[in-house]
């Protein structure tokens, strides 16, 4: 809070974003994050704090809170205190959506509310373990009540606990606003649930912030409400719901009738209220009553005390012969008596006799009907009034701590300024309340700040103030007496005759000299804080005796009653003759024992204004409002405001709250500073970069200026915890992501172990399948070959292969499919291959065709053969891959096919045709080309192509691998270093420095490295080979003898060359001309290498635009004949370059993105494993099939596989 007096005045709530100045824990320089635009923010009408209006006068305020009031904004801030105007409306800004959006939030995070100010509340006892109050005030009608329970709502439910009993308790404090505001609210003219008492309700707290209990503190309760109300006024609602709503058990027993029975709720005409409905208000006060604890007997005698108080209202009198009072009804004392359990005799002798106590003798004295129906209202009114502190005192009970209480926040809502036409003593006592809190105001937000300020040796501009103190002086002063002393005096001097009372006092009025004070006559001015109130004089001096007579206290010590003697608990002396305390001595207490309470705590402040008479939600009186601005001093609390600091803290406590956000304060969360408190404080300050104009050291404190620096502070004390989480966590979790990827890498080494075995196994199958009398191709004995079986994926629930499968309506499981071909024959034509798909499962061989229809692919089976069906397989002992499917039927011809894939085919053809599978190799292939008609096709070895086709009736292939071949080893892999296991920060993209990884966007930092060549263990390292091991071109015979080898070679280092102009785009990367030999210190996946030029300069190139070249070859070559002079050595080591290479293309348009980008391959000609939307690709510019799974990976292992000494651009 922007308060004075506590060192920790100014508290912060839960900050998770300080706005203005936010840095990391310990950085020199602030974080500002990025602006965004908020869609969902609605545009701010006026200002949200007062603060920031550009003019300060009490017009300007009055014209911002019109603007927001209109436009349904009903809070504004001036710095920390909440100013709240009523809407007389509901706005829906309380639900739990509301107020789940406020919980963890500071003030400037969201728009003003009275759940932020619940918040800061909350947040600061918590973090700061200090009590906590939020004093409301303004007048009645303002919203105090409301703005009460609102705070309320949201402590209990952001306060955790999920426990029974803490639940429990915050039930019962909730059922509390129901149940006192029955028994002490009623409708004013102002207002239709004016709280007619003062509550100050203390919720107490553990030590983790779970409400463990809380206690209710009643000040000055207008019992006079309770025999008589002004016109279109009301008794206490519980009047009302109780006669309307009343049982019939209650109705027999107690005689409860409608309202209008009775005088004391009948007499202002006012009996029902719009928007108040007594009968559903009655039914939640009993529910109340229930959580709460009250037992039923309890309620019974609560509810027997409520009709014997409207009963008493029905005694009549009349005077007598002697003048005396009698009473007019005997049957409605006969049913009091009833109700009080007491003599009929006793109830009229209390009434009607008075007992005096004059000098050293006590007298019994006849009363006359008015001061008789004064007695009687007596009686109403103690019984009342003693019930209400009785219910308080027994919710107390229900209240009681459940465990040990750490903290407690306060809650007060008392009833605010009032001015009627006629003010009596209630008025005076309700106006004195408000003039100590006013006055508690000033000291804590005007004028201790000021002292402060002087005390601590601040700069400061002083502010003029209006210090009510001479008010409060006025009222309850002794010396010089006031007007409770004054009203004291005047009834121990004429204490027989209220009017002679009344007479005393207006001299002693007239007797004081006091500018606030103005006699007049008949009544006195009091100049208040909130304006000029006239008091009026007659009977204020008997309102302030507050004695119960002697007669009333013994009628109840006869009562048969229980309950009654727990109501008036003490016994009567019959000779005390001390004058006991009067009504204003027990208000003046009352006032001061909250005074000292709340200065016990950290305040918090809501101002309600009420903005009309009429309680209309349109309409915004501006005079009204202006009166309100003025008495509630919001003028003078913008200004010093603006002048003076938020916050303030012994230096000691702010080391002690902030030493964290220093490196040289702390370390590992220890305190390391070895220097006093201030220079400590002057360090974490520097360290934090808050402005030196926007703080102040003083004597013993720090001063903050700004609430935005505290909160910047308090974020970034936030954010050191969260950093040192995310620390933790992320080290867990890398710790997790190795255990995972080891454990997911041995799992992938034994299923490639044990999957890959089958599939050799298979393979190995295949080679006896075929009998050793078949020649082979190349492909087939690749080392890395694996029998696969479904390349074209028609098991897949996805994909092209499961169109394949929806359009045969396969229902059992692929074991092999591929690509293949069929000879198509055609009337007057010669026959031709035609492109198919081969599907095998375990009972049925299906070729399938595809067509365009309206440029559709249609796929259809062209025919079905059962597998039992197929008598032989035909094919020749050539290296084709033609074979025929004997299946002599008589009405089609046998298929005859071609399959890349056919050692495979006819491996799963054998497996799952046990017994039944029969090949045929021969010269040539037989097959029935008609139903019932054989025919040969012939096999000839005259092909210099590299694929088969046919033509006139035969094959034409080429020579192929001996029949009895086998298989190639199985290739190893390529060294490659291990890739780690984690990824993030742990291990930062390309090494230390954090160059460019390959995720990251265009924007590149591509500053270089300032280490050493070597020193990065990404750097591949040289080792140097000797001239025997490196590969030379063949030289001839006839060239003359060699000279004598010339001295050893140091290290050579590899160079590339540059292929296309790059010219460098910042001062990190370097300009490299066309065939220009670099070196390479350093290379990174993602495009970019550090290169080194032969002048020495570095700077980073893109890979795509360097080749590497061919070592230079060895000394006994004829480069280095003794006739020209050998060249000298370069200074990099490098020897100089003889053969030089082709042209290389002209560079392309656009400079290439990172990594480069690889030709495109050609088509190949010869699909068998790929889906129907791929393209085939090969190495070295050859056309290589593509296959899935296995075969892909055995192709692109295929180079590692063939180093066997043959030509790579032989066919396979």
């Amino acid at each position: 809070m922007g308060i004075s007096r506590r060192p920790k005045g100014e508290k912060t709530q839960k900050a998770q974003d300080g706005g203005g100045r936010a840095g990391a824990s310990g950085s020199s320089k602030p974080n500002i994050k990025k602006a965004t635009f908020d869609t969902t923010k609605k545009k701010e009408v006026g200002v949200s704090d007062l603060t920031l209006i550009s003019k300060v006068s009490n017009e300007a305020i009055n014209d911002n809170l019109k603007k927001r009031f209109e436009n349904r904004e009903i809070y504004t801030y001036i710095g920390h205190v909440l100013v709240s105007v009523n809407p007389f409306q509901d706005l829906g800004i309380y639900t739990d959506t509301v107020l789940d959006s406020y919980r963890g939030k500071n003030r400037l995070e969201m728009p003003p509310h009275v759940f932020a100010i619940a918040e800061s509340a909350y947040y600061n006892m918590n973090a700061y373990k200090e009590n906590q109050c939020v004093i409301i005030s303004g007048e009645s009608g303002a919203g105090k009540t409301e703005a009460a329970k609102r705070i309320m709502q949201y402590v209990a439910n952001v306060s955790g606990g999920s426990n029974s009993s803490i639940q429990e308790t915050k039930d019962m404090v909730l059922a509390t606003n129901p149940l006192l505001e029955s028994f002490g609210n009623a409708k004013t003219l102002r207002n239709n649930n004016s709280s007619r008492f003062g509550k100050y309700l203390q919720l107490q707290f553990n030590a983790q912030g779970e409400p463990v209990g809380a206690t209710i503190t009643n000040y000055l309760l207008e019992k006079s409400r309770v025999v008589g109300q002004i016109r279109d006024e009301r008794n206490f609602h519980i009047f009302y719901q109780f006669t309307k709503g009343a049982s019939n058990e209650y109705r027999t027993n107690f005689g409860i009738q409608q309202p209008s029975t009775y005088p004391y709720t009948s007499a202002s005409k006012c009996l029902d209220v719009d928007g108040i409905d007594d009968i559903a208000d009655y039914a939640e006060t009993l529910e109340a009553m229930r959580v709460i604890g009250l037992s039923q007997a309890e309620q019974d005698e609560i509810f027997r005390m409520l009709a014997a108080v409207l009963w008493t209202g029905n005694i009549g009198f009349r005077e007598d012969k002697d003048g005396n009072a009698e009473v007019t009804d005997q049957s409605v004392v006969d049913f009091l008596a009833y109700l009080l359990e007491v003599d009929p005799a006793q109830v009229v002798q209390a009434i009607t006799i008075r007992i005096i106590t004059a000098r050293n003798e006590v007298l019994e004295s006849p009363a006359n009907p008015t001061q008789a129906m004064a007695t009687r209202d007596a009686l109403a009114k103690a019984i009342y009034n003693n019930l209400f502190d009785w219910i308080v005192e027994r919710v107390n009970v229900s209240l009681k701590a459940r465990g040990t209480p750490a903290h407690s926040i306060g809650i007060l809502d008392i009833y605010g300024f009032e001015i009627f036409e006629k003010n009596s003593f209630e008025q005076l006592c309700i106006n004195y309340v408000n003039e100590k809190l006013q006055q508690i105001f000033i000291q804590l937000t005007l004028k201790t700040e000021q002292e402060e300020y002087a005390r601590e040796q601040i700069t400061w501009t002083p502010i003029k103030y209006f210090d009510n103190k001479v008010v409060c002086d006025l009222i309850e002063g002794v010396r010089p007496p006031g007007i409770f002393s004054a009203m004291k005096d005047a009834t121990r001097t004429a204490h027989a005759d209220p009017a002679a009372c009344d007479r005393t006092f207006m001299q002693a009025i007239n007797g004081m000299s006091n500018a606030h004070l103005t006699p007049r006559q008949g009544n006195f001015i009091v100049k208040h804080y909130a304006g000029d109130v006239s008091y009026t004089v007659e009977g204020i001096t008997d309102k302030n005796k507050d004695q119960l007579l002697k007669g009333l206290l013994n009628l109840f010590s006869y009562s048969g009653n229980h309950f009654i003697h727990k109501l008036f608990p003490h016994e009567v002396d019959q000779d005390n003759k001390k004058q006991p305390p009067s009504a204003g001595d027990k208000i003046k207490a009352s006032a001061n024992d909250l005074v000292a309470t709340l200065m016990k705590a950290q305040p918090s402040y809501i101002r309600t204004i009420k903005p009309n008479e009429n309680k209309s939600p349109t309409e915004y009186n501006v005079p009204n409002v202006m009166h309100q601005i003025k008495y509630l001093g919001l003028q003078e609390n913008v200004r010093i405001r603006r002048a003076g600091f938020a916050y303030r803290q012994t230096f000691d406590k702010f080391v002690e709250r902030f030493y964290l956000l220093s490196p040289k304060t702390s370390y590992a969360g220890d305190y390391t500073w070895t220097g006093d408190a201030k220079s400590g404080v002057k360090q974490i300050l520097k360290d934090t970069s808050i402005p030196q104009e926007e703080f102040q050291m003083g004597v013993t404190k720090a001063f903050i200026k700004a609430p935005e620096t505290l909160f910047a502070l308090e974020h970034m004390r936030d954010r050191y915890w969260h950093n040192m989480a995310i620390r933790i966590q992320r080290v867990w979790r890398a710790f997790l992501r190795i255990r995972i990827e080891a454990a997911t890498r041995i799992q992938r080494l034994w299923r490639k172990k044990k999957v890959g075995a089958e599939f050799l196994k298979l393979r190995e199958q295949g080679h006896k399948v075929l009998q050793g009398r078949k020649e082979r191709r190349r492909f087939s004995l690749l080392g890395s070959r694996r029998f696969m079986g479904d390349y074209l994926g028609v098991n897949a629930n996805t994909g092209p292969g499961s169109r394949i499968r929806s359009a045969l309506n396969l229902s059992e499981q692929v074991i092999f499919s591929c690509r293949g071909e069929l000879l198509e024959t055609k009337f007057g034509r010669s026959s031709k291959p035609g492109p198919r798909i081969l599907v095998l499962t375990k009972s049925k061989f299906v070729i399938v065709s595809q067509h365009l229809v309206n440029k559709q692919v249609q796929i259809a089976p062209e025919r079905t053969i059962a597998l039992g069906s197929i008598k032989f397989v035909g094919t020749s002992t050539c290296r084709d891959d033609w074979f025929s499917l004997g299946i002599g039927s008589p009405q089609e011809a046998d298929p005859l096919l071609n399959c890349s894939l056919k050692t495979e085919l006819f491996t799963h053809m054998q497996k799952a045709m046990p017994g039944g599978f029969q090949l045929k190799i021969s010269d040539s292939i037989e097959y029935a080309k008609k139903p019932g008609k054989m025919a040969i096709i012939k096999v000839v070895k005259d092909s210099t192509m590299r694929e088969d086709f046919y033509k006139s009736g035969a094959i034409h292939t080429s020579q192929g691998e001996p029949p009895n071949s086998v298989s190639r080893p199985l290739p190893k892999g390529k060294p490659i270093p291990a890739k780690p296991f984690t990824k993030g920060r742990l291990i930062r993209p390309g090494g230390p420095g954090g160059r460019p990884s390959k995720l990251s966007n265009g924007n590149r930092n591509t500053t270089p490295v300032s280490k050493p060549f070597g020193g990065s263990q990404t750097q591949t390292q040289h080792t140097p080979q000797p001239a025997a091991t490196r590969s030379t071109p063949a030289v001839s015979r006839n060239l003359p003898p060699p000279p004598p080898p010339a001295p050893p070679a140091g290290p050579r280092e590899t160079q590339y060359r540059v292929l296309y102009d790059f010219a460098g785009q910042s001062e990190n990367e370097v300009t490299l001309k066309k065939d220009e030999l670099i070196t390479i210190e350093q290379k990174e996946n993602n495009g970019w290498w550090l290169a080194k030029t032969a002048s020495g300069k570095k700077g980073w190139a893109p890979s795509a635009y360097l080749k590497e070249e061919a070592p230079p070859p060895p000394p006994a070559t004829p480069a280095f004949r003794p006739t020209p002079p050998p060249p000298p050595p370069a200074k990099n080591g490098t020897a100089p370059v003889i053969r030089a290479k082709p042209q290389p293309p002209a560079p392309p348009s656009k400079r290439p993105a990172a990594g480069g980008r690889k030709p495109a391959p050609p088509p190949a000609p010869r699909d068998s494993g790929t889906s129907m939307t791929s393209n085939g690709g090969g190495d070295s510019g050859r056309s290589t099939p593509s296959l899935a799974g296995g075969l892909a990976e055995a192709l692109r292992a295929r180079q590692s596989a063939m180093q066997r000494g043959r030509d790579d651009e032989d066919d396979w």
